[in-house]
């Protein structure tokens, strides 16, 4: 079992920046896949990045490409999504998740086995 915990949203002007955390317990992350998804009010989760177990491989969504980038800490038991260039459109709860299956980087929430709490990014216009 893994327990995920977000940390570093906020508030932020748009063209600001943010740096979220995904902190890992239970068992070590380094052996996962990890992806961020976002959810915004009345709006179904949405894929943000991924990264593999390793650290080498990563995918991100056209919304976020050259704004966002995800990376893991040197223990492999933590991720982190900088988010760069924020835009109003950015607004959402953020999760950080984790992937069992390591073969490829996969897009849909449902392929991921363990979830954060989320982090809540406003960003004001």
């Amino acid at each position: 079992q893994v327990q995920l915990v977000e940390s570093g949203g906020g508030l932020v002007q748009a063209g600001g920046s943010l740096r979220l955390s995904c902190a890992a317990s239970g068992r070590t992350l380094g052996s996962y896949n990890m992806g961020w998804f976002r959810q915004a009010p009345g709006k179904e989760r949405e894929f943000v990045a991924a990264i593999s177990w390793g650290g080498g491989t990563t995918y991100y969504s056209d919304s976020v490409k050259g704004r966002f980038t995800i990376s893991r800490g040197r223990a492999k038991n933590t991720g982190y999504l900088q988010m760069n260039s924020l835009k109003p459109e950015d607004t959402a709860a953020y999760y950080c998740a984790a992937d069992r299956q390591t073969a490829r980087l996969v897009t849909g929430a449902e392929s991921y086995d363990y979830w954060g709490q989320g982090t809540q990014v406003t960003v004001s216009s």
